[in-house]
Parts: structure tokens; sequence; C-alpha cells
């Protein structure tokens, strides 16, 4: 099952893959850094209470739950309908990554998954996400965020890269 590439050449389903030790390593970290940090920043360090927190004249600390998807977006109050979709998603992608054929890719893939069950965590236990980063300037704000978004936006660009610069290129070679 290792090898996921039948003999018409067509990948199959697979769910399991020589990639898949390095998966479970990326998204396991992912998720163990994304919660540690949520779990001293709310139970150790005691944000809610301190917040706002100015670490420098761009970035503060903050406290924001966050009930909606990215950044906020399509607010909810039913948690459950995003819990369930997250974990739909996560399993798509743990497919795509038995499947994917280079260790960027597969990485990549992973720190979308660990980040996507650091905030799904969030959910089922708190009932929203912890977001605790505010970069600001002047009358700019950006969204608050935490390190579950910010591994989900690094996996995404790493597969923009590999797409757009990595990817397979047709051989100039060959005549049509």
């Amino acid at each position: 099952m290792a090898d996921a590439l039948r003999q018409d050449g067509l990948m199959g389903l697979s769910f399991w893959s020589p990639r898949a030790p390095l998966v479970l390593a990326v998204t396991a970290l992912v998720f163990g850094i994304d919660q540690t940090h949520k779990w001293w920043m709310i139970d150790v360090y005691d944000i809610t209470a301190k917040s706002p927190v100015v670490v420098t004249p761009f970035l503060d600390l903050v406290m924001v739950w966050n009930r909606g998807i990215s950044y906020g977006l399509f607010t909810t109050h039913t948690q459950e309908i995003l819990v369930v979709l997250s974990l739909v998603i996560a399993m798509v992608l743990w497919v795509w990554a038995c499947r994917t054929p280079r260790p960027l890719g597969a990485t990549a893939l992973a720190l979308v998954m660990g980040g996507a069950l650091g905030n799904v965590t969030d959910r089922l236990l708190r009932g929203a996400v912890a977001d605790f980063f505010h970069f600001h300037y002047q009358l700019f704000s950006w969204y608050v965020f935490n390190l579950a978004d910010v591994a989900i936006v690094a996996g995404v660009a790493m597969l923009l890269y590999e797409s757009l610069w990595l990817g397979e290129r047709p051989d100039r070679r060959r005549k049509a």
C-alpha cells in the first residue's frame, strides 16, 4: 500500500505512504507548539487580565475569541459545523500528503493540518479559537491571529512556491 502508483500510471487512494511519518511528525509538532502556546498565554500568563500588552510600536498581545473561519470571517455560534468541516478538510489533506511526490509538499500540507487541528481543538475545548497577535501601524490594523494561523499561512505559501516554481514542466524535447 506504500506504493500508490498503479500500473496505469494513476495515483490510487492511499492512506499511508513513505511520506506519512514526516507528515505525522510535522503535524504533531505544529499542533503541540500551538496548543502549548495557547495554554501558556491563557492559563499561565493570563493574557485575558493583561490584554492588551504592548510588545513593540506595531505588535500587541491581546485576547480575542474567534468564532468565525479565517480571521473572524463568517462568525457563527455553531462551532460544531466548523469542527466537522475542519476535520473533513484535514482528512483530505492527509490523503493529499500521502500522494505528494516531494517532501516540501508533504511538509506544507502537514503545517496546514497541524494548524487546522490546533484551531479545531480550541473550538472543541473552549468554544472558539484563541487569537493573540495583533499587528498594527497608525490607522492600519491587521487581523488578530495565533501560531496555528501562522503555520497554515506558511503551509499555503510553501504549496504555492512548490506549484509555481517546482511544479512539473512539460518535456520540451517531446513533440506534440
